[in-house]
């Protein structure tokens, strides 16, 4: 029986992308309902200290760890030492305070505009170009073990690896240094089937982001073509249990193949509508049963 953890990222309670959402909630409102929800960590955020002599008497505080943090890779504009020489601030924060991975996200080529365009116009790599861009990723994520945070790969919309089919070409070119961070949210929004991307790609996760999806919101945004935002404020995601996304299996899979670490839920809802502590209890309840109905051992 694998052991998990259970955390969440604060983008329940404030989206670092769209201020408006949350952007007054106090740091301290999102760690203490954090706890108060049962969750035994949380993901980096916006509103978080940068410095490890800051950040860890607050964690300290409220009785939780810190799990990793998101980072804007541009692995495919820059060389592999510009690109280290970037992070290493943040894997210096992450490795400080216990964290095994680091969410590395590539979002070279106009991620960071897109996220208010139609779904459609996003970033693409050559096909060409992929074997290159797997000896770059893999050369970026041994140096990364070497300073001792591994990566973790985000899949995700509007990025040059948002489908399925893109994570099992960047698996393909690339070696074991290369963790994926597997998201369910992602995996269907983009056109995928989180379940056969759990089982096809299952001895390469290192990190899970736990989201649900609203079945006819997410047909809905992909046959009108809206925006990543767009779709969020629509409602798309929600939290584990929640939604059309088979947990029971997937999370079986996981838990038969072994996977140990964290289980994040990170659904990113307008807070006006979806109550960030109602939101977040709901979250932790629907993945501890389901996790545990799985064959995981939940840990604290």
């Amino acid at each position: 029986m694998g052991n998990v953890r259970i955390g969440i990222n604060p983008i329940t309670w404030t989206n670092d992308d769209v201020p408006e959402l949350g952007g007054a909630t106090p740091l301290e409102t999102c760690l203490s309902e954090t706890k108060q929800a049962g969750y035994a960590g949380t993901e980096l955020g916006g509103k978080f200290p940068r410095q490890s002599v800051e950040l860890k008497p607050i964690l300290h505080k409220h009785g939780l760890d810190l799990i990793s943090g998101w980072y804007d890779g541009r692995i495919a504009e820059r060389d592999v030492g510009a690109e280290m020489d970037a992070i290493r601030p943040h894997l210096q924060l992450l490795k400080d305070l216990g964290c095994r991975h680091v969410v590395y996200a590539d979002t070279s080529l106009g991620r960071h505009g897109a996220i208010w365009e139609p779904i459609s116009k996003r970033p693409e790599l050559p096909a060409g170009d992929w074997p290159a861009y797997g000896r770059k990723i893999t050369s970026l994520a041994e140096q990364m073990a070497d300073f001792g945070v591994g990566m973790a790969f985000h899949h995700h919309m509007g990025t040059i690896v948002e489908t399925d089919a893109e994570v099992g070409l960047l698996m393909r070119h690339s070696s074991q240094a290369v963790g994926l961070l597997y998201d369910t949210g992602h995996s269907i929004f983009s056109g995928g089937d989180p379940l056969t991307l759990v089982k096809t790609h299952l001895r390469r996760i290192v990190h899970v982001h736990c989201k649900d999806a609203r079945r006819d919101i997410l047909e809905r945004a992909r046959n009108s073509d809206v925006s990543f935002m767009q779709a969020v404020l629509d409602g798309i995601f929600t939290v584990p249990g929640d939604g059309c996304i088979d947990y029971p299996a997937i999370l079986k899979v996981l838990a038969d193949g072994g996977y140990t670490g964290w289980l994040v839920v990170e659904a990113e809802q307008d807070p006006r509508k979806a109550h960030p502590l109602t939101y977040a209890k709901l979250g932790y309840n629907n993945l501890s049963r389901m996790a545990s109905a799985a064959g995981f051992a939940v840990t604290a």
